[in-house]
């Protein structure tokens, strides 16, 4: 494969502003499902997490603290509340879907039965 290298040096940063990008996805997809999407909030969102995580990074290693660390726990935990509620909505789509498709089934059936009843 010839996939491009990214420097160690700079790899935190890339790997902060993946995770907080990631975020901004999850959270644009929860609100389309809530039906509340705004492109503009949305492509903030996006690179305002990506830029503000970062900077988290820089002045962190400034300092000498893993400040990323607190980043990256609190974009992943919304991530995984973000999936949770996606997953609910397809969970409960199909459902509903396999729920219908029982019913009609259901109802041909009891058609049939008093047809041969009728007979």
């Amino acid at each position: 494969m010839n996939a491009p290298m990214i420097s160690y040096t700079y790899s935190s940063y890339l790997a902060i502003a993946v995770v907080a990008a990631l975020d901004s996805v999850f959270g644009g997809i929860t609100s389309v499902i809530n039906k509340n999407f705004d492109l503009k909030i949305f492509a903030t969102g996006f690179f305002g997490n990506a830029i503000l995580a970062i900077l988290l990074t820089i002045l962190g290693q400034r300092l000498n603290v893993d400040i990323y660390l607190a980043a990256i726990v609190v974009f992943v935990g919304r991530m995984f509340v973000n999936l949770a509620i996606i997953r609910r909505y397809f969970v409960d789509k199909w459902s509903r879907k396999f729920e219908k498709i029982k019913n009609s089934r259901t109802k041909k059936e009891q058609t049939a039965e008093t047809k041969v009843e009728e007979n």
